[in-house]
């Protein structure tokens, strides 16, 4: 579509993480972005609030569960529900069902967020180390492909493109593509963690998960073809997560996109290795009466 500029391919950041049966929700990152088209977007759960506050971003849904609703007010989030508006800032698109298509875009967001007086900079410093200088890692092993099993249901694999150095993402064993371009969705890093979720004992016994984010957890950080190991740890649900390598390092993150996928602790993620250069092979000459 010319002229398009896709949703999820400007995200700065964008957080995966699993919801209730085996599903997993993407939560996408926009700063300075003019996207024209984010969706679907679906409704609020309370954990994915955590990462949202360490951003300090104002959060936009379409709807919530009564745990996210209750932490919205309790930790005074700028919102911004598309349940709760006045059709304008969202709208409804007639080649997907409902309720998978709610979508809405940057400036209707930035239209919305100021009517409601939102502050609408920050000077929080971003949660990751971003440098100029390309990032090469030496330590750690070939990265030419993630597998990620979040669930039985879904898995992501990430596959490593050389010559533009991002990774092209998979979802279900097949590409992810923007939703109106049809381009595959790509990223410069990749961020895993391994914390576990949980099912909820609420009233509604709709299989709503909680997730053990708290406290410190192994990761790893991927980018250019390699992967290292790191730590993970988040204090405090509006506090920022720090990234750090097994030498207490806090990790330097290539300039572009990051996925951050969290997921359980005894996933078998794989990390495909390039295969070895092989020697060419020299024939041995004959002897020659």
């Amino acid at each position: 579509m010319p002229g398009h500029k896709p949703g999820l391919q400007q995200a700065y950041m964008v957080y995966e993480i699993i919801a209730e049966g085996g599903e997993t929700r993407l939560m996408a990152m926009f700063k300075g972005a003019n996207a024209e088209k984010i969706g679907p977007v679906r409704s609020a759960r309370h954990y994915f609030l955590d990462y949202a506050m360490e951003n300090d971003a104002i959060y936009a849904h379409f709807g919530e569960s009564p745990q996210a609703a209750s932490d919205i007010k309790k930790f005074s989030i700028n919102e911004i529900d598309g349940i709760a508006e006045d059709g304008t800032t969202f709208r409804r698109v007639k080649d997907k069902a409902a309720p998978h298509n709610a979508v809405t875009d940057i400036a209707k967001l930035i239209e919305s967020a100021k009517n409601k007086k939102f502050r609408m900079t920050s000077n929080k410093e971003s949660v990751l180390n971003y440098v100029v200088d390309e990032v090469n890692l030496k330590e750690g092993q070939g990265a030419i492909s993630v597998t990620i099993p979040h669930s039985q249901l879904q898995t992501v694999k990430y596959v490593y493109d050389a010559e533009n150095k991002v990774y092209a993402r998979y979802a279900r064993g097949k590409e992810q593509k923007d939703w109106d371009t049809k381009q595959i969705v790509t990223t410069k890093n990749i961020i895993i963690t391994f914390c576990d979720n949980y099912t909820l004992t609420d009233k509604e016994n709709k299989g709503r998960q909680g997730l053990k984010n708290i406290g410190t957890f192994d990761g790893y950080y991927i980018t250019n073809g390699r992967a290292i190991k790191i730590k993970c740890t988040k204090n405090a649900r509006d506090e920022q997560t720090t990234y750090k390598d097994l030498e207490g390092n806090e990790i330097n993150v290539n300039d572009g996109n990051t996925f951050v996928n969290i997921c359980p602790t005894n996933a078998k993620v794989v990390i495909e290795e390039p295969e070895p250069e092989q020697e060419p092979s020299v024939e041995t000459p004959e002897a020659v009466n």
